[in-house]
């Protein structure tokens, strides 16, 4: 079979990076077919029927921050600015179980990180002394473990930077990336509390970033081949010139381009001597169908417990927990269990297990080590008409929605380019 059209763009992988890349292409002029090795878009970031808690529930728990300016502009592009809900000022509430004490970090609403010098703001127990380790790791200009740069007994590490950070890299930060954490930090906490309001889904994730996207691509022309896994390629003289799916191969025209955006355990079994992330961390979410007590707050922060984050939402409540590989050999039902004490504690609920439902993911992202961060591949390859996307590659981001989104538009945006020079 040949690609239909004379300058027809592939995408391969149906995640937020490819679904970002097709919107960007979107209205180009040239047509976009959008190749899904599974039968559903979304990648992580999908929602779907449960048939044990017979609600849908989300693959993952994804927190938007006003600081990531990639995902926001993508929702108001694709015009589903109403799936989302964010408080007003930015506040995050705590309890720490060791000892039952609860607290809100309270960042304001302002472009300057004032919260810092405001003792009834800032984190309990920290002076303005403490913050000065945040000056270190920010002017410090190479890539090493975040712990050969931070205090990890200090109040403000085991109760603010070690819980954010977690949640951001999805790594113990003592062994996470420096170059990420002041990425993630210089964008966010140290942008003030007009960067930090969280975005949370009002619903399921997927209504708010997949379905969306679906119908606005459909829309404009784009077409989405569900099933359809790339299982090799070919090429010659810096060109690709066949892809090889399980339908049977593809044969692409000069004028053709391919944006790869699979996960990157795939792209490396893909793309002779391509360089990528070879370690990867896993996350666990639980999802149970209860309805969240009055005054829940939308999501929580838990020190000393199973759980690291407790999302509260209409008819359920959802629980992270990040760099979760010790828990994955674990029962299901034992983990959920585990998970639901720490709920029911906080909350005041009964002990009994509701409705549940455990989604562990073992390879969520890459490892976000100096080490691996140093292996993560440009959106360019060696072939002329071959683009990278994922939040995996080269972003400057931990795997992060931000992440994603910001490589599928730089790799359609090489696209774009490319196409002005052929016909």
């Amino acid at each position: 079979m040949r690609s239909p059209d004379r300058g027809t763009v592939h995408i391969v992988g149906a995640g937020l990076a490819g679904l970002a890349a097709a919107v960007e292409l979107a209205g180009a002029g040239r047509p976009i077919v959008i190749h899904e090795a599974t039968r559903h878009a979304g990648g992580r970031c999908r929602s779907y029927p449960d048939a044990a808690t017979g609600m849908t529930i989300d693959n993952g728990t994804h927190l938007i921050l006003a600081g990531n300016g990639a995902v926001l502009s993508y929702v108001r592009q694709i015009g589903a600015e109403g799936e989302l809900r964010a408080p007003a000022e930015a506040q995050f509430p705590f309890v720490d179980l060791a000892d039952n004490r609860r607290w809100i970090l309270q960042l304001g609403t302002t472009r300057f990180p004032w919260w810092i010098f405001s003792r009834r703001r800032r984190v309990p127990d920290t002076a303005l002394r403490d913050y000065l380790g945040l000056v270190r790791l920010l002017a410090f200009s190479t890539d090493r473990p975040i712990g050969s740069l931070l205090d990890a007994g200090s109040r403000l590490y085991q109760r603010l930077l070690r819980p954010f950070l977690l949640a951001a890299l999805n790594i113990d930060p003592s062994e996470g990336s420096a170059t990420l954490a002041r990425a993630v930090i210089g964008a966010t906490l140290m942008q003030g509390g007009r960067a930090c309001r969280p975005f949370l889904a009002r619903g399921a994730i997927g209504d708010a970033l997949v379905e969306p996207t679906l119908r606005y691509l459909k829309a404009r022309g784009v077409s989405v081949s569900f099933g359809d896994e790339l299982v090799g390629f070919d090429g010659h003289e810096g060109m690709l010139s066949r892809l090889d799916f399980t339908g049977g191969p593809l044969h692409l025209s000069a004028h053709d381009s391919v944006i790869l955006a699979v996960p990157a355990y795939v792209a490396g079994g893909l793309v002779p001597g391509l360089k990528v992330p070879t370690l990867f961390r896993g996350i666990v979410n639980a999802h149970f169908r209860v309805d969240p007590p009055p005054g829940a707050p939308p999501m929580l922060g838990v020190l000393n417990g199973t759980s690291e984050w407790i999302f509260a939402h209409a008819g359920r409540m959802s629980a992270t927990i990040s760099d979760a590989g010790r828990l994955f050999d674990l029962p299901r039902r034992r983990l959920a269990e585990m998970i639901w004490h720490d709920v029911a504690r906080i909350y005041g609920l009964p002990e009994t297990l509701p409705s549940w439902q455990i989604v562990r993911e073992r390879r969520a992202t890459f490892a976000a080590t100096p080490e691996q961060n140093a292996l993560r591949p440009d959106a360019v390859t060696r072939w002329r008409n071959l683009f990278l996307a994922g939040d995996w590659t080269a972003t400057g981001l931990p795997a992060t929605l931000e992440g994603a989104i910001r490589s599928g538009r730089r790799a359609a945006r090489l696209v774009a380019a490319r196409l002005r020079t052929v016909p």
